[in-house]
């Protein structure tokens, strides 16, 4: 048996379960495992500029590949409460994400000690496991816990808490006889898949829904052969955008209140059969209860059993990790296609792709300062299908869902439920640190962008390149709009008069001066016309200097993007599509 102090253990355990790099920033109660990350080597470390931008990079991490598990590093007090939006936006989206934070000694735990908090019960609510660890010996165990409850049943975010005595303390660890614990998920059974499979032939006009489980299970060609096989339109959620290509016949658009397709929600309301994988019926998909579920069935597939039914009760509900569920509904659907039983779906499918031909909003504008469709229309011309997408919330984002084309899994990485301004930034690094070759695109508005402008510092530090479009309209677009219930538009206004740098007309923060202050490269388009020249320049640049490139389009003030409160209540404020040229980079076109 090896003797070491408990906290190189645990650097011994985070590189068994397949740990090979970390974000976070040192600190006096936490500097123990630099030293440990150090001495034992093996996991890169990148130095963030904010916990919360480390925690945020860790998500961005974990969801670009399939197993991959972002760990992010802080010492006591604030940092871990600087850690809470990030477990919270992992929690709510089941990202697994391994949070450690540093703790004042033992004895010094409840004297009100400088930066000690029971970090532990702050973050509970947000966290698949937390614990603050007591005894030196306990230290591995605790990791290879923490490890098996990120990646079993539903994954999620879990904290764990080191005081600095436990830290130092040596123990007697042997890591040659280490093994990971079993994985528990649940499995759905032949009969589960039997009576799916049946209610899903009996529909007239059935629907599959794909979610965000469908890439925490890695089963997105799972995914688009039972579709293929059983001739069923696909919509994903915004969590499961891109299990199937935009360009697939079988894609009908997505559905929702904000982040949809005017053809997605006019399919959903002609199904007469839901059968849902890996969602969560939020409500920004789904409206009211009401409204979605009157005069269809539903089948609902999760792998924790306290989603069935929690927002409406479903005809059917199978608890089963979304692969395992899909490889029985694959046995049996072959079965029934081998007996010729699977219904013929071409009429209900062609009445989909109609409406995916015809339902189009317009994006095609010569406005200047530049209305925001005209953009993403830009971006479809720029970006090709291996780009990657990482938004956060807002009016960029949402209109970035209804106009923006995605065709892989995993390129669409959003937080799809806390939405926290800030994150857009940090998720890119994280995304571009896991997949260096990945053609990342993030997407802000404005306010976004600000929150965290400074880890783009971290970007040209540890050369993390990759092309960020911010639209910029100097305001909260998103809360803006939303005051218009309230007939007010207050406290939402970014504008004013920037002293220095009056080019910028009245849009206050000079973008270009703060990103190049930060050691990345910036352009500023006023001309829709100019974008094309942009983006290309920002691709050159990109790949020459190696640091992130912002690309900044001015906009008009005020521009209201297609929502409402029911799918079949959708505010259109803008022209519609009455032609090809009015959506020129529809992923259907009217002519």
């Amino acid at each position: 048996m090896a003797r070491m102090r408990a906290i190189e253990a645990a650097v011994l355990v985070m590189r068994r379960e397949g740990v090979d790099t970390a974000f976070g920033i040192p600190g006096a109660a936490i500097n123990p495992l630099y030293a440990a990350l150090k001495k034992v080597g093996g996991i890169d470390h990148v130095l963030a500029r904010h916990v919360e931008g480390a925690s945020h990079m860790a998500e961005g991490y974990t969801r670009t590949n399939a197993g991959n598990i972002g760990v992010c590093i802080g010492t006591s007090g604030p940092a871990g409460t600087d850690m809470v939006t990030g477990l919270y936006s992992a929690s709510a989206d089941s990202i697994p994400i391994l949070c450690i934070t540093g703790q004042a000694p033992r004895a010094r735990m409840h004297k009100e000690d400088f930066q000690a908090v029971d970090i532990t019960s702050i973050v509970e609510p947000v966290t698949k496991w937390a614990t603050t660890v007591m005894e030196p010996g306990q230290v591995p165990r605790a990791f290879q816990k923490a490890f098996y409850e990120m990646r079993s049943g539903r994954p999620g975010p879990v904290l764990i808490d080191l005081p600095f005595d436990v830290q130092m303390a040596e123990i007697e660890f042997d890591i040659d006889a280490y093994e990971p614990l079993p994985l528990a998920k649940p499995a759905a059974n032949r009969v589960q898949a039997e009576k799916a499979i049946a209610m899903l032939n009996d529909a007239e006009r059935p629907l599959l829904v794909a979610g965000g489980g469908i890439f925490n299970a890695d089963a997105a060609d799972k995914l688009v052969e039972f579709a293929e096989l059983t001739g069923v339109p696909v919509v994903p959620t915004l969590m499961g955008w891109g299990a199937i290509p935009d360009d697939h016949k079988l894609m009908v658009g997505m559905v929702g209140l904000q982040t949809s397709h005017r053809y997605g929600n006019a399919t959903l309301l002609a199904s007469d059969l839901v059968f849902g994988i890996g969602n969560r019926w939020a409500n920004r998909h789904t409206g009211s209860v009401d409204v979605y579920t009157e005069g269809r069935k539903f089948i609902h597939v999760d792998i924790e059993p306290t989603q069935i039914g929690r927002v409406f009760n479903p005809d059917l509900g199978i608890v089963s990790d979304a692969g395992a569920a899909l490889d029985a509904f694959l046995e049996v659907a072959r079965e029934w296609q081998a007996a010729g039983k699977l219904k013929d779906r071409s009429a209900w499918l062609e009445s989909c792709r109609e409406r995916k031909r015809t339902l189009q909003r317009k994006t095609h504008f010569d406005n200047v300062p530049a209305k925001p469709q005209r953009v993403y229309e830009e971006m479809n011309e720029a970006f090709g299908k291996d780009t990657c997408y990482v938004s956060t919330i807002g009016l960029s984002q949402i209109a970035g869902a209804q106009f923006l084309h995605v065709y892989k899994p995993r390129h669409w990485i959003n937080c799809g439920q806390a939405g926290p301004l800030g994150w857009t930034i940090p998720a890119a690094l994280g995304v571009v640190k896991a997949d260096p070759q990945r053609q990342v695109v993030a997407l802000s508005g404005d306010y976004d962008f600000q929150f965290m402008i400074e880890e783009l510092a971290v970007g040209a530090q540890f050369n993390l390149p990759y092309i960020h479009v911010l639209v910029n309209n100097s305001y909260l677009g998103l809360i803006r709009q939303a005051q218009r219930g309230f007939d007010i538009d207050y406290c939402v206004q970014l504008a004013f008069e920037n002293i220095n740098a009056p080019e910028i007309n009245g849009y206050g923060v000079d973008h270009v001066a703060v990103v190049e202050g930060l050691g990345c490269k910036a352009i500023r388009v006023f001309d829709p016309n100019e974008l094309q020249n942009a983006f290309a320049e920002a691709k050159r640049l990109m790949a020459e200097h190696r640091v992130p490139v912002v690309v900044e389009i001015i906009l008009e003030r005020v521009t209201n993007i297609s929502m409402g409160t029911e799918i079949n209540a959708i505010n259109e404020f803008e022209e519609l599509a009455e032609r090809g040229a009015d959506a020129p980079t529809a992923i259907s076109l009217l002519d």
